[in-house]
């Protein structure tokens, strides 16, 4: 009568007395993996701390660790007698199977390659997509985790990344300050000018290279409007621009140059019509006055 042969996957064949060997030199290939590939991993971030930024340090450690690790359980399976070519064709059909059920990993999969290559920004950035702006804490092959300004975790698909306008708001090592100021028609610009950038030389935050700039924009509806340009450095932008809009306000106050606010005038030439005015209450007056001098009728409550 014929016999069967335990599958390599069924319980029994991993508890057969013969292979309990082969199971613990298993466990133990899988853990000394473990060990080795967090050691190699922590050993190349060490060494190349000074050669290579954040971003580049996450990548190829991850990539020396999980391929340790992968050659480890490789050979753990096959010291357990597992026969890893039917392995490996399951994992091809479910390849395929994962493939087509999921093209939008694929697309931000292939789209964190390109990112990682194209090194727009690190970790450790702050950068704005759309109308999210965050500090970049991670950068994987399927989303960029992000910190924001009031503590929230945000995670962007890399698709999104590639597809839409990025801008690295730390990049390099200063930034440009621009603030709009009006003034009324009256004023001297010159004179605003040179008040404008006193107040930039009396801020120590303000970079005397690139100089600050004050430039005439357009004449507006109720002001002249002026751009004020400062360079500082980037950490300190968030400062300097509060400091600035508090010491403009009260170098105007103490020079008496006025900040308009919208506002409409109406001018009537000698050629034209005068504007009719009325005054409710005083023509109401005369009427209420004579009814009450009239006995029996109750003063008028006639509104318009």
């Amino acid at each position: 009568m014929a016999t069967t042969t335990p599958s390599v996957f069924s319980l029994e064949h991993f508890l057969r007395p013969d292979r309990i060997g082969d199971m613990i030199a298993g466990v133990i290939l899988i853990l000394l993996g473990w060990f080795l590939a967090r050691s190699l991993a922590s050993l190349f971030e060490r060494s190349m701390a000074h050669r290579l930024n954040q971003h580049q340090l996450l990548v190829r450690r991850r990539l020396i660790y999980h391929g340790i690790l992968l050659l480890f359980i490789i050979a753990a399976l096959q010291a357990m007698g597992l026969n890893l070519s039917v392995l490996l064709g399951a994992a091809g059909i479910l390849s395929v199977a994962i493939g087509f059920a999921s093209q939008t990993s694929a697309s931000n999969l292939i789209s964190g390659i390109f990112l990682i290559g194209e090194r727009s920004f690190a970790i450790g950035d702050v950068i704005r997509v759309g109308q999210t702006e965050g500090e970049v804490l991670s950068i994987d092959l399927l989303s960029v985790k992000l910190r924001t300004s009031d503590n929230l975790y945000v995670r962007l698909p890399n698709e999104q990344l590639i597809k839409t306008e990025l801008i690295n708001l730390t990049r390099f090592a200063i930034r440009r300050i621009n603030l709009p100021v009006g003034i009324a028609y009256k004023e001297d610009i010159n004179r605003v000018r040179l008040l404008l950038l006193k107040v930039a030389e009396e801020n120590p935050l303000c970079l005397d290279e690139p100089t600050p700039e004050v430039i005439m924009q357009n004449f507006g509806d109720s002001a002249i409007s002026l751009s004020f340009y400062v360079w500082v450095r980037r950490e300190n932008f968030s400062n300097m621009r509060d400091q600035l809009q508090e010491r403009i306000k009260a170098a105007f106050d103490e020079a008496g140059i006025e900040i308009p606010f919208p506002q409409v005038s109406i001018n009537a030439s000698s050629d034209s019509t005068p504007l009719p005015l009325r005054i409710l209450r005083e023509a109401k007056a005369p009427k209420e006055a004579e009814a009450a001098t009239q006995p029996g009728l109750p003063p008028s409550t006639e509104t318009q």
